[in-house]
């Protein structure tokens, strides 16, 4: 599998905390949000980096008793793209879900 992250998938990734790693998943989300109604292929690598990302944070041993929020989360950002058909889920929910994380991984939480 070709990462668009090598560096992260590599190991860093695991390093971080879950703050700082939702943090991350958050700020391709907003690419993605950003790009969705300008560049529909800029969307489409920004969604899949945030789904790199999250598939990253499911996979981190650290987490396994969040896993139902985070596959959620997963589900959400996939509805999204997709048009919000099941959920009704927009890219703007998901930046406002992940904004907190941002906030506190600035100030080092």
């Amino acid at each position: 599998m070709t990462h668009h992250h090598a560096g992260l998938a590599a190991g860093r990734w695991y390093t971080m905390s879950l703050v700082e790693q939702l943090a991350n998943v958050g700020s391709e989300v907003g690419r993605a949000h950003r790009w969705q109604a300008k560049d529909a292929q800029q969307c489409e690598k920004a969604f899949v980096r945030a789904l790199e990302l999250l598939d990253l944070t499911i996979g981190d041993p650290r987490w396994k008793g969040r896993r139902k929020e985070l596959t959620r989360a997963r589900e959400l950002l996939c509805d999204a793209m997709f048009g919000g058909k099941e959920y009704h889920s927009d890219f703007a929910g998901l930046e406002r879900y992940f904004f907190p994380f941002a906030v506190a991984a600035r100030a080092g939480r």
